[in-house]
């Protein structure tokens, strides 16, 4: 298929459909740094910035893609729903749609917009589609199953031609496997920066890569090493847990980099999909079930032109062979500063949550051995004594907790 690419942001949905055999023909994306990106790596693939402004869709189009904004719909975001001012764009959608209706349109968001004000923002997705003539499925989808990131996301497919979207998210399942993970043997991710609230922890692998806070400010996860170290991970391996190929985001400032990666779909989630636009699998309704009564909207669900049906699938179609988080990463990554991992610690122990048996200790610790200059050599490096920093006076500060 003919892609036009609304919201691309650094490409990654347009990447995995491209790897799958399909053909991104125009984009349109208006920061900048990601139109620098877009420019890199699609050369021959003309952008237009404002999709305000974007009158008609080229003719020979036969899917649509919007990642469109999430700020509005994400838990840890403004969560001012469907109609909020960035990911009420999604009203452009529509609006193109119905100068030249296109065969089949996929859309990707964040799984919380499921439960958002009661599910309002799929209410009036799924409603424009239904009044429009599609019939559409959505499922949410897991990255873990493909990367060592844990990243749940919605991906609704739409079509008004001979593609079924069931056929095409539906028709893969799998179960990932138990894996008992050690402090020892594994890494762990979490996020340093949270509050008191919960804990994005992930076992051999990451939580979820977020955008950066509403100010600019990066908000890389942690990673417990096996060797005792806590690391922040090098901006070249968080491109590859989205599936990019290291420095993708180069051509952009550093801090800039973790937004505009954490920003993106995950390439081999989009690989996957695309692949089942070209030759869908089956699916007979075997997994159907009743509409629920609850507030929120099901995790997965169809509309086969006459009723909504949820759908009881799991978040996983694959699971992909992958080596273990500490030996995917390529790079040593930065330690986390003394400070950093302080300030954890404080709001860690005054919380009521649950961590693994002996994490807080490994985190103490790290801090230990922060505050005493000695810290673990990665295996294979020289050893090398560093200077034992100058404690800073200033107390530690609660960190922003980023929009996802």
């Amino acid at each position: 298929m003919r892609v036009a690419a609304l919201f691309a942001g650094i490409g990654g949905l347009e990447l995995g459909l491209d790897r799958a055999g399909h053909e991104t023909v125009m984009t349109c994306e208006i920061w900048e740094p990601a139109v620098a990106v877009l420019g890199r790596h699609f050369t021959d693939v003309p952008n237009r910035p404002d999709v305000r402004k974007l009158k008609a869709l080229p003719r020979d189009v036969d899917l649509l893609t919007a990642g469109f904004p999430c700020q509005d719909l994400s838990q840890a975001g403004m969560t001012a729903g469907i109609a909020g001012k960035r990911s009420g764009l999604v009203d452009h959608v529509f609006r193109l749609l119905d100068r030249r209706k296109v065969a089949v349109v996929v859309l990707e968001n964040v799984s919380f917009m499921l439960q958002l004000e009661k599910g309002a923002a799929m209410n009036r997705l799924t409603s424009a589609f239904e009044e429009r003539g599609y019939r559409w499925a959505y499922r949410t989808v897991n990255s873990l199953a493909f990367l060592p990131q844990r990243r749940e996301r919605v991906f609704f497919v739409a079509s008004c031609g001979d593609v079924d979207p069931e056929k095409v998210l539906f028709a893969d399942q799998a179960n990932p496997p138990e894996k008992a993970t050690r402090l020892k043997t594994h890494a762990h991710g979490f996020y340093w920066t949270e509050g008191t609230r919960g804990l994005g922890w992930a076992p051999d692998a990451v939580p979820t890569l977020k955008n950066g806070s509403t100010v600019g400010i990066p908000s890389p996860p942690a990673i417990l090493m096996p060797d005792g170290r806590i690391i922040k991970p090098d901006i070249r391996d968080v491109e590859r847990l989205q599936g990019f190929l290291e420095d993708w985001t180069a051509i952009a400032p550093e801090r800039l980099r973790w937004s505009l990666v954490g920003n993106a779909v995950t390439v081999p989630v989009a690989a996957w999909l695309g692949r089942r636009l070209i030759e869908p699998g089956f699916y007979f309704g075997e997994l159907d079930a009743p509409w629920p009564k609850q507030k929120a909207w099901p995790r997965s669900a169809r509309f086969d032109g006459g009723k909504r049906i949820a759908v009881a699938i799991g978040d996983f179609p694959t699971w992909a062979k992958r080596e273990p988080l500490h030996k995917f990463l390529r790079h040593e990554g930065t330690m986390l500063s003394e400070r950093a991992t302080a300030g954890f610690l404080g709001r860690a122990e005054a919380s009521c949550l649950r961590f693994v048996p002996g994490f807080l200790d490994a985190a103490h610790r790290h801090l230990a051995r922060m505050r005493s200059g000695v810290t673990v050599v990665p295996p294979g490096r020289p050893t090398r004594a560093r200077t034992k920093p100058t404690p800073s006076k200033k107390p530690s500060q609660p960190m922003l907790i980023a929009a996802e």
